[in-house]
């Protein structure tokens, strides 16, 4: 079972600084170091485990800029490589699919489906010696029920120690993992830093404000709304209101709002009413803007109606969340002052900063650490 983590100064007070500094949303440098400290590293989803069913299966993706593939080999185990040819750099696979082997589109280089290379067309003696060299480069892959992850680090902490006990939190709002089978893909991009997108996925205290629909759904004042920080997870749960506005959020076995954030950048999405989970990684797409994508899973109790009807209160939160945004990067990227303030009720923010800080400062210019 995780250990909460208490965030230091937060709650005590009726507002504290930041962590971290308006320039750590600006400036390209900050970029490069998060990059390399926190996103490389980390365990980040890639896909469904449903398109790996077969043996020659193969599921493309990327952690961060890096494009990775992962296959389901002759022997059934699943195997994760840069998706990288080593000739030349170019993609491997180009989309999701099945075959025997990966065969490069660029120059046919052709790699078995454990990563090592089968044959270099033309290459003779000169390449032959080294073909045990030229595998595709390995990366780490594991799952949580129906979701495969992938992580560039070699070494570190298992996707089980990252998880911890979430199969028993998101259990206990009634979902069964086990149970959801994929329906679609939500691509997005916002015109924000990426820990700015972050941020506002951590805190509620703009729902009254900013997400009335939302509001008027979940209990979302502090006395209701419940935050919880792990070492490796940030989560907030919302009680179902005793007479919500949406009838999609009553009469299923999900039973509260329930949402996390894996760190540094994995969203998982539960909202109340009948089964039903997202999840998806957020991705700087330079320091002023933000890509990402959203998997939308169901499980058999969400017929066609109800996946609309929440999948409209879905997009109307996202919407609102994406002007948001879009508004504090502009007044953070232009402005003098130095920082703002958290509020106790915004204290996965602070923890979320923390531990950016704790990962990057070392490797920043003093001026920015």
């Amino acid at each position: 079972m995780d250990t909460e983590i208490v965030v230091d100064g937060v709650g005590s007070a009726s507002s504290v600084m930041p962590v971290i500094s308006w320039d750590w949303y600006r400036d390209p440098r900050v970029l490069e170091v998060e990059e390399r400290r926190l996103l490389r590293p980390a365990w980040q989803y890639v896909g469904p485990l449903q398109r790996l069913a077969r043996a020659g299966d193969h599921l493309v993706g990327r952690l961060g800029r890096v494009p990775v593939v992962v296959t389901r080999d002759g022997d059934g185990a699943l195997r994760g490589f840069l998706n990288v040819c080593r000739h030349r750099g170019s993609l491997v696979a180009l989309a999701d699919g099945n075959a025997p082997r990966l065969k490069c589109p660029y120059h046919a280089w052709t790699y078995n489906l454990d990563g090592t290379l089968r044959s270099a067309p033309q290459c003779g003696p000169q390449i032959a010696a080294e073909l045990p060299e030229l595998g595709l480069v390995p990366v780490r892959v594991a799952t949580l029920g129906p979701f495969v992850f992938a992580c560039l680090a070699a070494d570190g902490p298992t996707l089980d120690e990252v998880t911890g006990d979430l199969r028993e939190v998101v259990a206990g709002v009634g979902l069964d993992l086990a149970g959801l089978r994929l329906r679609q893909r939500f691509e997005y991009t916002v015109p924000s830093n990426w820990k700015i997108h972050i941020e506002n996925y951590l805190e509620c205290y703009h729902c009254p404000v900013a997400h009335p629909g939302f509001a008027s759904v979940m209990e979302v004042g502090p006395e209701h709304y419940q935050l919880a920080a792990t070492p490796h997870r940030l989560s907030h749960r919302a009680p179902v209101r005793r007479n919500p506005s949406a009838a999609y959020a009553t009469g299923g076995s999900v039973t509260a709002g329930s949402y996390h954030l894996l760190l540094p950048n994995v969203k998982i999405n539960i909202n109340p009413g009948r089964q039903n989970l997202s999840i998806g990684p957020v991705y700087p797409d330079g320091v002023d803007r933000t890509a990402g994508f959203l998997d939308y899973y169901f499980g058999a109790d969400a017929d066609e109606a109800w996946i609309e009807s929440m999948m409209a209160f879905d997009t109307d939160v996202g919407d609102q969340d994406i002007a948001l945004v879009a508004a504090a990067q502009a007044g953070v990227a232009g402005s003098w002052i130095d920082r703002g303030r958290i509020l106790p009720q915004e204290r996965l923010l602070a923890a979320f900063q923390r531990y950016v800080h704790d990962a990057c400062a070392a490797d920043l210019p003093a001026g920015l650490a």
